[in-house]
């Protein structure tokens, strides 16, 4: 390739709308590239709509056999869906609820992403959160235990 076909591609190039051009003979490899067009990109939110989701309460235990004392220290609040838990509302704000906070029927405990739609999953009873199950952005399945809750 001479000079004068090089030209040729740079004239190429300027006249078109071509940004990138990479060409390959026997014993040269020629890369070319141009800054483009501005485009309008925008970035999509951290967080999108909210979408309220009630769970019911969930159903009184069977009496087993022989059940192990820890499980008598707190219900457990369970994912009514499959998704990514996010303890906060925002990356900005605080946890919805922590241990030792007191929540009321209806009072939000998280949010399960679930198909790019943020659902705000909500108390069915009111109680003191003992403990939280899940680490913040991991995924959950239906039925996870997500929170304990000592009822009352």
């Amino acid at each position: 390739m001479d000079l004068s076909e090089l030209k040729g591609i740079i004239s190429l190039m300027q006249k078109s709308d071509l940004t990138e051009i990479e060409i390959e003979l026997q014993d040269l490899k020629l890369r070319l590239a141009r800054p483009g067009k501005a485009t309008n990109i925008q970035e999509a939110p951290a967080y999108r709509e909210v979408v309220q989701s009630r769970v019911a309460e969930p159903a009184p235990p069977e009496p087993a056999a022989a059940q192990p004392a820890e499980d008598h220290a707190g219900d457990t609040f369970d994912s009514p869906m499959v998704g990514t838990f996010y303890r906060k509302p925002s990356p900005e704000d605080g946890p919805f609820v922590q241990v030792g906070d007191h929540v009321k029927k209806g009072d939000a405990l998280c949010i399960i992403e679930a198909m790019k739609v943020m659902n705000e999953i909500q108390s069915d009873f009111a109680g003191e959160i003992i403990e939280v199950l899940v680490e913040d952005g991991s995924s959950v399945e239906y039925g996870q235990p997500l929170f304990k809750i000592r009822k009352g």
